[in-house]
């Protein structure tokens, strides 16, 4: 008689491989083409954007938003990277608890104004008037996110993660140091070969603290990405560079939060992936 069939499960590490995702650092934009904030862990709600990102633009000029009804515009309506290089000169900060925003710059503070209130908003819009005059296109005005929305590049853009290990081949490709902050991204994780990122698109990433990231698709490049994010000098031509290596202007993933639950620095993430019956 001859015997069945043999059921034999795979995990997940016999079929891909120990796939651990080290998160090596989080970052948060509270203020749409300013600097960056450094964050030790974040906790991260179903449905909703990465905690304190974009909630505030600096229009260039009337844009035709209107907080009563948000709609996603293009980012060439607002104070950015890819057009105002300056920016990158500027260092800032945002302290939740006081909803203030201070700007240095020099090392040394320059602005400082309370975004909840005009007096504070018209602060930070006098600066900016100083700051870069030539490249307004009309008087600058802060604008906040109304809830359940953010100013984000990308409709869908909830979190955005950066594979280390992909920056260091274009580094290599292009025979410059490139630092990752460029591509302005809430997650920076090694532990994926470059560009295997890309693999995980329509997949599931979870989170010992039982957080779940569906992501969602690649993200594509513009000319922010070739200003120095310390100088502000534009010295590199990243989407140029990433088109003629790779074919494409790609860098990066977003993700949807799906699950509740919280990240930290140094902390990990794994694929999710079914059990295969063979």
């Amino acid at each position: 008689m001859a015997p069945g069939p043999t059921l034999l499960v795979l995990s997940r590490d016999r079929i891909h491989g120990f796939m651990t995702i080290r998160i090596v650092s989080l970052q948060r934009y509270p203020v749409k083409g300013l600097s960056p904030e450094t964050l030790s862990s974040v906790t991260l709600t179903k449905g909703d954007y990465f905690p304190g990102d974009r909630l505030f633009a600096i229009e260039n000029g009337p844009a035709g938003f209107e907080p009563e009804n948000p709609q996603y515009q293009p980012k060439i309506k607002f104070l950015m990277l890819m057009r105002n290089e300056s920016l990158a000169r500027l260092r800032t900060r945002y302290i939740d608890s006081i909803t203030t925003l201070f700007i240095e710059q020099g090392g040394r503070e320059v602005a400082r104004g309370d975004l909840s209130t005009p007096g504070g908003r018209l602060a930070i819009e006098a600066f900016f008037r100083r700051f870069m005059p030539k490249e307004l296109r009309g008087p600058p005005k802060v604008l906040a996110a109304p809830e359940g929305f953010r100013f984000t590049d990308s409709r869908r853009g909830f979190v955005s993660l950066i594979n280390l290990a992909s920056v260091r081949e274009l580094e290599t490709m292009i025979g410059a140091p490139v630092d990752p902050l460029r591509f302005r991204g809430n997650i920076h994780v090694e532990g994926l070969k470059a560009w295997e990122e890309f693999d995980l698109v329509g997949q599931v990433l979870t989170a010992p603290s039982g957080l779940r990231l569906k992501v969602t698709k690649r993200i594509e490049r513009c000319a922010a990405t070739n200003v120095d994010p310390d100088t502000g000098i534009r010295d590199l031509e990243i989407p140029k560079s990433l088109m003629k290596a790779y074919g494409h202007f790609d860098c990066g993933i977003y993700a949807e939060v799906v699950g509740d639950g919280s990240l930290e620095a140094g902390g990990s993430l794994e694929r999710e992936q079914a059990e295969l019956a063979l």
